[in-house]
């Protein structure tokens, strides 16, 4: 059974304003309520939020539903959130598992990429038995297009969480929960899918292995069925997710997270991740069947998908207006993160894949969209109280940042993978960089108890550089640029770690 949230919401006298109870009852549910018990009440700058202890014989179609609310307070917390800021609340509604939600390899942890391992070894066979002559296009890229899409998602990652740490341009002002972290940490899932596919069609569909590198005609009808018929589509697959069948099922799984991160997108069960692939197949498939499909426009449609799935589930507005004013139909075409962030607290509303035209079309899209791009584009500098001056430590500890790797970020320091050794590389390639393009300090996180606001900030600097003679005066310009910054926005407290003090 369901856990199912309602409210109650009573105009506060100073701001009187009808509203219906039933247009604010659940996702999807469609329903009108039977009978409520409700106690307490939280006041919120135009309403009264009241919290809900039971509902009784609730009726969804042929469905009784009747079950206690266990997380009333944070659920009525959130609304109350959502209503000081002009937004209609959101109702929190548990999954209710269907058919294929867990992925097949999830019991397998984080030795799932093993998955890969007879497409990775009949690469190696074929190679070391007729060379690599024998390989064309198509095979040769598909490992390489899983690897650049997975440093492609961390690059979002990695600029998502850095923007949210500085909290300037930020679009939904609160933090992830720990659940939100844990359920997000399988992004990768999706990518182990994609090579499943591409070696599968590459097995089933002769075409695939006559590919040539770029074909111009194919893209063009790959842009033309993706503006048509998938982007059309889409839309209305995704308004069924929110029916109370399928989103209680399976949709439900991606909306518990109302503060989005890149990687949000593509955390959905995996039968909705089928469905995706089948949709998104169209104009791949179509083009490859008529005999002009090319491997560089399969490569860059999935680039393309990737970076709009990554840019609109960014809780930070990053689309400059100019575009807008220079090209005023592109309000049509491409979406912006505030754009989708309004789908993911109001729910029922602006439900397009990437182009808002569909929503234009049938009246869906919400009201706010421009106020709120407007208000979050242009963004508010916070000034923290008490700023922490940290720096690095070792190599290890630059993938425990938050900005790192997020499978390995959300675990504790001492819990080493056994592939981390594999990205040793990169790990010092990111010191060489802070080394000799590091020129100030970052913000690592930000933390809030009450009003009282708190960010640490690092420097680009590792424990062995604090022992070398000649980066001492370079270190300490860093130390004084950082002391005088966190002075200049009016911090009232700053504190300095170990080595930064003994310099």
């Amino acid at each position: 059974m369901p856990i199912i949230a309602c409210l109650q919401i009573e105009p506060c006298k100073d701001k009187p304003q009808k509203v219906h109870m039933e247009k604010w009852i659940t996702h999807g549910l469609g329903s009108k309520v039977g009978s409520l018990k409700l106690s307490q009440c939280i006041k919120t700058k135009h309403f009264l939020v009241y919290q809900v202890k039971m509902i009784y014989a609730i009726k969804a179609d042929h469905c009784k539903l009747s079950k206690r609310i266990q997380k009333h307070d944070q659920v009525s917390k959130r609304l109350a959130y959502l209503w000081e800021r002009g937004k209609a609340p959101s109702i929190a509604m548990a999954t209710r598992p269907g058919p294929l939600t867990e992925w097949p390899w999830q019991w397998m942890g984080s030795f799932k990429y093993l998955v890969l391992a007879p497409a990775a070894l009949h690469t190696v066979h074929r190679v070391a038995s007729k060379g690599w002559g024998d390989l064309d296009p198509a095979y040769t890229i598909m490992l390489p297009a899983l690897l650049m899409r997975m440093i492609h998602n961390q690059i979002w990652i990695s600029l998502s969480r850095y923007q949210t740490a500085r909290r300037k341009h930020l679009i939904v002002d609160r933090s992830l929960d720990f659940e939100q972290v844990d359920r997000e940490r399988s992004w990768d899932d999706q990518i182990i899918f994609n090579g499943l596919l591409f070696y599968l069609a590459y097995a089933t569909v002769p075409n695939v292995s006559l590919m040539p590198v770029w074909r111009t005609d194919g893209a063009i009808i790959i842009v033309l069925l993706h503006m048509g018929p998938v982007e059309f589509l889409y839309y209305w697959f995704h308004r069924a997710l929110h029916h109370h069948f399928l989103y209680s099922r399976y949709h439900s799984h991606h909306h518990a997270s109302i503060v989005t991160e890149p990687i949000t997108s593509v955390i959905h069960p995996f039968a909705e991740h089928i469905a995706y692939y089948l949709l998104f197949s169209i104009p791949l498939m179509t083009s490859i069947f008529m005999g002009c499909g090319s491997v560089l426009a399969v490569v860059l449609y999935i680039t393309y998908i990737d970076f709009m799935n990554n840019m609109g589930h960014c809780n930070f507005e990053l689309m400059p207006k100019w575009i807008f004013q220079v090209f005023p139909p592109l309000k049509y075409l491409v979406y912006t993160p505030s754009f989708h962030s309004l789908h993911h607290t109001l729910f029922r509303t602006n439900y397009s894949l990437f182009m808002p035209l569909y929503d234009y079309i049938y009246n869906t899209m919400d009201t706010s969209s421009d106020e709120l791009y407007e208000r979050s584009l242009k963004g508010t500098e916070e000034t923290p109280d008490l700023v922490h001056l940290t720096h690095m430590t070792t190599l290890q500890s630059t993938y425990h940042l938050r900005i790192g790797i997020a499978s390995i970020s959300s675990k504790p320091c001492g819990n080493s993978v056994w592939y981390m050794w594999m990205i040793w590389p990169a790990a010092w390639l990111s010191m060489v960089l802070a080394w000799f393009y590091g020129s100030s300090a970052f913000v690592v996180e930000r933390l809030k108890l009450n009003k009282f606001n708190m960010q640490t900030w690092a420097l680009p600097r590792y424990n062995f550089q604090y022992a070398l003679s000649w980066e001492r005066e370079s270190i300490n310009n860093l130390i004084e640029k950082a002391i005088l910054d966190a002075d200049e926005r009016g911090v009232k407290v700053l504190s300095l770690g170990l080595l930064n003090q003994a310099l």
